[in-house]
């Protein structure tokens, strides 16, 4: 499920370029604090790894760059999903109660809350990163030391590790193994000014810097059978999807023919 939140404000909304932890604060302050703990603390589970089962877009609206921040003009809005009935709920619970909220140091309110209809997941459709895409995995060094490699787009463990990262969402949902999955994705069209970098700021104070995580937006051919698609959609592609990672949506028109948008 997906939801269309719509915020205001009286003044310009003042955020840095990499404002994904800002956003990701401002929903968790929407939930329930019981949702909140055990999302922090536990979340839904494969083997080792955790997962919180939702993603949100970037923030959508108009903007100008000013002195090494970003001035959005007010409204703004952005997109969240779930496969969590208890997440949609209480988020958005949480954004009719809620008053004098924080965006950063930008005080706002909430203007509209909209559920938005399920598009149809065919077998082929053409999708439009909302917030970038990223995967990645840990290497070795000579040294001893790790290393966090991320994929680009066009490198072939690129769409094998965001099959194999569905696969642990959908027994995190399900709580069963997914026998069979028909799952591709492929760049349609993306460049380098695709990529991005964004600097991932915890609140533990024991972060002494900011997290360095890679991701692409741009256009992609998904090739997928109905169900993973509709998980992708709900969770998000990819990994760190709860950090502002992953979301996507159908783009409408699509002629088969000429494979022009």
């Amino acid at each position: 499920m997906r939801l269309e939140i719509t915020l205001n404000g009286l003044e310009k909304i003042i955020l840095p370029f990499s404002y994904n932890h800002l956003l990701q604060g401002l929903i968790y302050t929407l939930l329930s604090p019981s949702l909140r703990k055990f999302l922090h603390n536990h979340g839904f589970t494969y083997e080792k790894r955790r997962f919180k089962l939702f993603c949100f877009s970037r923030l959508l609206g108009n903007f100008e760059v000013k002195d090494g921040a970003l001035l959005f003009n007010p409204p703004v809005r952005f997109y969240l999903s779930s496969p969590k009935k208890e997440i949609i709920e209480s988020l958005a619970e949480g954004l009719l109660k809620k008053e004098n909220l924080f965006l950063g140091k930008n005080e706002i309110f909430i203007e509209t809350i909209s559920v938005l209809p399920k598009p149809l997941f065919e077998k082929e459709i053409i999708i439009k990163m909302l917030s970038p895409i990223t995967i990645y995995s840990t290497l070795n060094k000579a040294d001893g030391t790790k290393k966090t490699y991320y994929y680009s787009p066009f490198e072939e463990d690129f769409n094998r590790l965001i099959k194999e990262n569905l696969k642990k969402k959908y027994f995190a949902v399900f709580n069963e193994e997914l026998k069979k999955i028909d799952f591709k994705i492929t760049p349609y069209k993306v460049s380098s000014s695709d990529e991005k970098v964004i600097l991932y700021k915890k609140s533990d104070a024991k972060q002494t810097k900011p997290t360095v995580i890679k991701g692409w937006m741009g256009l992609y051919r998904l090739e997928a059978d109905p169900k993973s698609a509709e998980l992708s959609y709900n969770c998000g592609l990819g990994a760190k999807n709860s950090l502002g990672f992953g979301m996507w949506e159908r783009i409408k028109y699509w002629k088969h023919t000429s494979n022009k948008l």
